[in-house]
């Protein structure tokens, strides 16, 4: 049905489609958009389609031809642009239109889509009648196509057919052969089964043959396995018993050696100290000695003063180590935490071990730091120090116990030192000869 909107007669703008464009119509309308397209400024173009100006012609049809249909419909001033650029592309049958005529060797789509993008008077009967074609084109061709589809599904019944045939007459030849063959395999199968069960009796003749065989063999392993075992618990108890005796026998004999040769250096340089501390002269008087004067390594009375030092006095821990193979234990947790307790524990133990270092270089008395095991979260990667022995007690040991352990090794008669404001670690090493100090001195002295 066509209607006039507003125009005089023979006004196509006035006419209206009252069906959808024909798919064929409105692709070809699609590609004039797009043809048309890139002849237009962007400010020429709709503001929904300027994102579009930069596109190729094909991704432009492809991606915006919903877009450039809508704008051709709805915006006139768009659609007068493009109809000016297709009657610059093809003015043959632009100008037919506008005569009234179409070129009659056109194609009708493409007749249809120009009359539709121009709107001249009759416009609407031409995209009609092109969609009509399209569709009558489209039956005639889906008939062409079902007549050829439904010939050549014939021809693959047909060839099918004498194919199952043939099929059918292999599949019995090969039937026939089959029961040939299951009766032979019958007859050889009962053979076969007889055979079996004459096998199967020997075999269980054989195998109760073997399980005597077996369990007598069991009994005599088993005889021979507790002998053997026997044999190597009395092996091993006797290598443990030989083990024992050899290393109670070495370290026994190691650990009197050692304190032997410990107890012989501790009285070589007390006799030396000896002589130093009370000046003997030499067996001959030689008379560059009878002038007066202060030798070496004499007391003089300011030096017997000094002697009578306090307690807390640090110089006092001085002339400890100075006696002869002098030996210093240190309470290590007991001493940081007395000068230092707010450091962590492993600052701690780096402080103490530098200032005990240099305390051994300076003095060359043996020193030994005792740390409690109990206070580690992991086992401590560790270098000793120059001159410095460190422990750290055994699980379930105290460092207080280990330090008691440490005296007790010691010979009698060998100057031992222990660093600890503990009074029970004080007066346990003070019973087994050894001189207690108080961590403050020490601390006093490291600084």
């Amino acid at each position: 049905m066509v209607e006039t909107q507003g125009g005089g007669p023979g006004d196509g703008a006035a006419e209206v489609l009252d069906r959808p464009l024909p798919d064929g119509v409105r692709r070809k309308v699609v590609q004039i958009v797009s043809d048309g397209f890139g002849g237009l400024t962007v400010g020429e173009l709709p503001a929904q389609l300027r994102q579009y100006a930069r596109f190729a012609p094909n991704r432009r049809a492809k991606f915006a031809g919903n877009a450039m249909a809508a704008a051709l419909e709805t915006d006139p001033l768009f659609r007068q642009r493009i109809g000016e650029k297709l009657r610059e592309a093809q003015p043959e049958l632009t100008g037919a239109l506008d005569s009234g005529s179409a070129p009659p060797a056109a194609d009708p789509l493409d007749v249809a889509a120009a009359a539709y993008v121009l709107r001249p008077t009759g416009w609407v009967k031409l995209v009609t009648a092109a969609g009509e074609e399209a569709q009558r084109a489209d039956a005639e061709r889906a008939d062409d196509e079902t007549r050829a589809e439904l010939e050549r599904l014939r021809e693959e019944l047909d060839h099918a057919r004498d194919h199952t045939r043939h099929e059918t007459e292999r599949l019995r030849v090969e039937l026939d052969a089959a029961k040939k063959e299951a009766e032979s395999l019958h007859r050889k199968l009962r053979s076969a089964l007889s055979d079996v069960k004459r096998g199967e009796a020997a075999l269980r003749k054989v195998q109760g043959e073997i399980e005597t065989v077996r369990a007598e063999g069991h009994a005599q392993v088993s005889a021979a396995e507790s002998e053997t075992r026997r044999l190597k618990a009395r092996l091993g108890e006797a290598e443990a018993a030989l083990e024992a005796t050899r290393k109670a026998a070495r370290e026994g004999r190691s650990v009197e050696d050692m304190r032997v040769r410990l107890l012989l250096d501790t009285l070589l340089d007390a006799a030396q100290g000896l002589r130093r501390e009370l000046a003997l002269p030499p067996v001959s008087v030689r008379p560059a000695e009878t002038v007066d004067a202060v030798e070496p390594g004499r007391m003089t009375p300011k030096d017997i003063a000094a002697r009578a030092l306090s307690e807390n006095d640090p110089a006092i821990l001085d002339q400890l180590l100075a006696l002869p193979q002098a030996h210093l234990v240190v309470d290590g947790y007991n001493v940081t935490k007395t000068g230092y307790p707010q450091m962590p524990l492993e600052k701690q133990r780096l402080r103490l071990l530098g200032q005990l270092s240099q305390l051994a270089a300076q003095t060359g008395a043996e020193v030994t730091c005792v740390f409690d095991g109990a206070e580690l979260a992991a086992p401590v990667l560790l270098a000793p120090p120059r001159g410095v022995r460190v422990l750290f007690s055994k699980p379930g040991v105290t460092a207080d116990e280990l330090i008691r352990q440490l005296v007790r090794a010691e010979p009698p008669g060998r100057p031992v030192i222990v660093a600890s404001t503990d009074r029970e670690v004080a007066d346990g090493v003070a019973r087994a000869g050894a001189r207690p100090v108080a961590s403050a001195v020490l601390l006093k002295r490291l600084s």
